[in-house]
């Protein structure tokens, strides 16, 4: 890692005027402050005053990163790990990348600065290769998302399994022709759901027709979108999966506007079992995220590496889903499995 003498040597210039210039000390020529700046850009020298102590000095912050706060399952995310975090003496600072990976290495530097003393990421937009390296600076914890090649803790769910159930669900009604919206064509976790999915249909001796793909959709209003193109096929689906309540929710909403019955004409099945599910009418059946218990166990995982300084280490940590039958799916009934 570079210091301020590499910059000072490289730029040709005193370690006291790189200094001066760090420190936006107005006696420096805009010659000399060009020669610095251009020596740290070419070092990749970042100042802080953190990094400048004690490499073994703690901030006692830990950033989480997450695609939308607005998400209802990110924004229950945030607010377990707060308060995992204050159980530990520790603080959360919370970087919305909005699906950007631009923006997600950007907000990597509080770890390369060392402005935190770690990094959970509940989303991941950049391939694992380019966010390696910041493991020289820190611990990093994938919590949610996951990436095969990853050599850090993963806290995960068992996707596989939320895709398998809610899709048997869905075939054990009766259904035939069966929608699939997933998320981000990035996500392991949406891959993982498909996986789930297509394998609940192989069972029924069911080959999945790929007009009833709807990839990338993650809000409300993408929701809204789908019914209308499912809509507009030849032979419409009669139940449909979804990777998100949120998406459920707007199927719901715009089919009842539309004068067709959930679950009599389209049956709905949601993901990760929030307020929302309870909300609609009629409520919605979901698959259940044990979204605390993830959060507090990131949280642990992190803090110990934070202590024991073994970051390069791949583990993994999964929890089980569980369907939730309500309304969308089954008329007059409510159940758990």
């Amino acid at each position: 890692m570079s210091t301020i003498e590499d910059v000072a040597k490289l730029a040709g210039l005193s370690r006291t005027t790189v200094s001066r210039v760090i420190n936006n000390h107005p006696y420096v020529s805009e010659e000399k402050r060009k020669l610095v700046m251009e020596a740290m850009e070419r070092l990749g020298y970042v100042p802080n005053s953190s990094a400048r102590s004690l490499r073994s000095q703690k901030t006692e912050l830990i950033a989480l990163f997450v695609p939308r706060i607005m998400n209802p399952f990110f924004s229950q995310l945030v607010e377990s790990m707060e308060i995992a975090a204050a159980e530990h003496n520790y603080q959360l600072i919370i970087c919305q990348t909005r699906y950007s990976s631009e923006k997600e290495l950007n907000y990597m530097n509080l770890l390369k600065t060392k402005q935190v003393d770690g990094v959970i990421l509940a989303s991941i937009q950049n391939d694992w290769e380019v966010l390696e390296p910041f493991l020289d600076y820190g611990p990093i914890v994938l919590c949610n998302e996951f990436d095969e090649q990853a050599n850090v803790p993963s806290v995960m769910l068992d996707q596989v399994h939320g895709g398998y159930i809610a899709t048997k669900h869905l075939l054990e009604q009766g259904h035939r022709r069966i929608a699939y919206c997933r998320g981000s064509t990035r996500s392991n976790v949406a891959n993982h759901r498909e996986i789930g999915f297509r394998k609940a249909l192989s069972e029924y001796g069911i080959v999945f027709d790929e007009q009833y793909a709807f990839r990338d959709t993650l809000h409300s209003e993408d929701g809204r979108r789908v019914f209308h193109r499912m809509l507009s096929l030849s032979e419409p689906p009669t139940a449909v999966f979804t990777g998100s309540d949120e998406v459920a929710a707007g199927i719901i909403s715009e089919a009842k506007k539309h004068g067709c019955k959930v679950p009599d004409h389209l049956a709905v099945v949601g993901f990760d079992n929030q307020a929302i599910t309870q909300l609609m009418e009629p409520t919605i059946t979901t698959v259940h995220q044990p979204v605390e218990k993830m959060a507090q166990k990131a949280l642990e995982v992190m803090i110990e590496k934070i202590h024991s300084r073994t970051y390069r280490q791949r583990e993994i940590y999964k929890f089980p889903l569980k369907l939730i039958i309500r309304g969308s799916t089954v008329t007059n009934k409510l159940a758990k499995l």
